[in-house]
This record gives structure tokens, sequence and C-alpha cells, in this order.
């Protein structure tokens, strides 16, 4: 927990002391995803620290069937999270097939997807993969503001708030809640403070009353995978180019005004120049309805003997 001290000098100088809540990070699982050569697990017990991007892969360590089911709740900087992973895969040496949902809070991104994929293998290290993938998601591209914009772009918040239920008390200048309840007493706080909240409030019911999107796409993909033990290199990267349009109102296809292109991948890089010394980067990257979330790190070990 820490501790910041904010100055005012509005009405004389003020100070005020805003505290932030400690972080915290809480993850329960369950998984069976076989280890590729440069994940060496070091701890005795998963403390729910770990990050294992390779299981974004498409492919695993092995033929088979993997699973992951991760749920996380965590706090960072005063601003709380949910997340969850989940996926069941099979990977033969000419099919594979995938379901998965993720969550992301970070990002304000969530979906289910399934594809099914013709595998082609290039010899032990690469291979390349199409077919097709279905997804499930709220409608992104929808703006429920829209209706209440400008023509030079504002949103009109006041005819908003007022078909909403607030009102405003000429008399005493208070700003009131549909209930009642006073939410701000001068046009400063109403326009910084209450307004972006009933903004906020309007745009999460408007699209939690909406149903559902399909989306049917085509996709390709490809993975490699080379491991010594002073060297490896994993990659994998996905493609959707073309999706099919149901002619529903809150398609995305409405936003973009026709296709789209959504990409994902991942590459982790590891090389140990002497038995102390080594360099890695690690990292992944999606771009799904035009929203981004990637993570990266990169740097250099030195163990002292």
């Amino acid at each position: 927990m820490s501790d910041q001290t904010v100055y005012s000098v509005l009405d004389g100088l003020n100070e005020e002391v805003i505290s932030t809540p400690f972080d915290y990070s809480l993850s329960i699982g369950v998984r069976k995803i076989a280890r590729f050569g440069y994940e060496n697990r070091a701890n005795a017990f998963y403390d729910g620290t770990e990050t294992s991007w390779s299981a974004d892969a498409n492919i695993g360590k092995r033929n088979g069937i993997e699973f992951l089911g991760e749920v996380t709740y965590e706090r960072q900087q005063g601003r709380e999270f949910f997340n969850q992973h989940h996926f069941f895969r099979y990977i033969g040496d000419k099919f594979m097939a995938k379901v998965e949902y993720l969550e992301d809070g970070f990002a304000d991104v969530g979906y289910f997807e399934g594809s099914q994929r013709y595998r082609l293998k290039l010899g032990k290290k690469f291979s390349l993969h199409a077919g097709i993938a279905q997804r499930i998601s709220e409608p992104y591209g929808y703006d429920p503001l829209e209706e209440w914009r400008l023509s030079n772009g504002d949103i009109h918040y006041t005819y908003l708030a007022l078909e909403e239920g607030y009102t405003h008390d000429l008399v005493t200048g208070e700003y009131l809640a549909p209930d009642g309840t006073i939410v701000a007493t001068s046009t400063e706080v109403w326009e910084a403070v209450t307004i972006p909240e009933i903004l906020s409030e309007y745009t999460d019911r408007k699209r939690n009353e909406l149903t559902d999107q399909w989306n049917y796409s085509l996709v390709a993909g490809y993975d490699f995978y080379h491991f010594t033990d002073d060297f490896w290199f994993h990659s994998w990267g996905n493609i959707l180019p073309y999706h099919y349009d149901n002619g529903g109102e809150y398609m995305y296809h409405n936003t973009v005004d026709g296709q789209w292109l959504d990409y994902s991948g991942g590459l982790i890089f590891g090389k140990k120049f002497k038995k102390s010394l080594g360099v890695f980067l690690e990292g992944r990257y999606y771009k799904y309805w035009n929203r981004e979330w990637y993570n990266f790190k990169c740097g250099v070990n030195y163990v002292i003997f």
C-alpha cells in the first residue's frame, strides 16, 4: 500500500492524502500441457506468478490432448481485474482442433473461440495449418453513444442525462439523480465527475442489452520450434483474413464497412553464451476487432556461481 499527498490551492491551501491499496493476485487453475525444452520448472510448487506464454502457441510439445483452466483475480495500483483463460485442444499429424475462452479485464476483451485446421508438417520443426474459426463475443464496434453525437464529434450529454432521469434544480444549482440523490452542486463537478459516470453506466447497460455475436472466419497460421541447451527459438502466428457477414445489425462488418484483419502471434528466444551468461526475449501480441493486448519482456541473465 502506498500514500500520495495531493495539494490544492482553491479556497486556500488544502492537502489530501490519497492511499492506494496493496496489490494482490489470486489464481486457481488446472492444466495438462507438456513443457517445452526451455521451460524448466524451478519452483517446487506453482505460486500463481508463473507466466507460460507458450500455452498460447497453436501446437504443443507433443501430439495428443492438452487442456488449461485458469482464473485470476488481481488488483494493481488500486484497479481490480478479473482474467480467465480456458482451452481444450487436440493436436495430430494432419489435423488440429481447439476450443478456447479468454477474458482479459485489463484489455477489456472477452470471447469464445473454436477452430478446426488441417496441418502440414514441414520437417520436425515447422508446420503450417489452415481452416475455419468460430468466435462468440459481445458486439465489438457498436457505439451506444453514436446516436448522441453532434456534427462536431462532441456528445450531447445534457439530453442524454435528462433521458436517463437526471434533473437540474435551477434555484439551488443542484444536480439530482433519478432517485433524488444529489450528485453535484456545481456545473464543474457535474461535467468533470458525474457526466463521465453517466456515460460509462449508459454504454455498459446498452452493450449488455445486446446478444453476443457469432463470427465465422477463415484462419491460417504457423508454428516453429527449435531447441538446444544453449539456443532456442519458438515462434507462432495466426491470421484471420476473411469473415462471413450474415447481415446482422451489430456485426463488426458494419463498423469497418466490410472485411478486416485479425491476427496474433508469439515469440520466445533464448541464447546462452556461457554457462553464466545469457539473453532472452519473450512476447505475445493479439489484435482482434481492433482491440490490442500484448506482453513483452527481455533481459540478460548472469549467474554467479
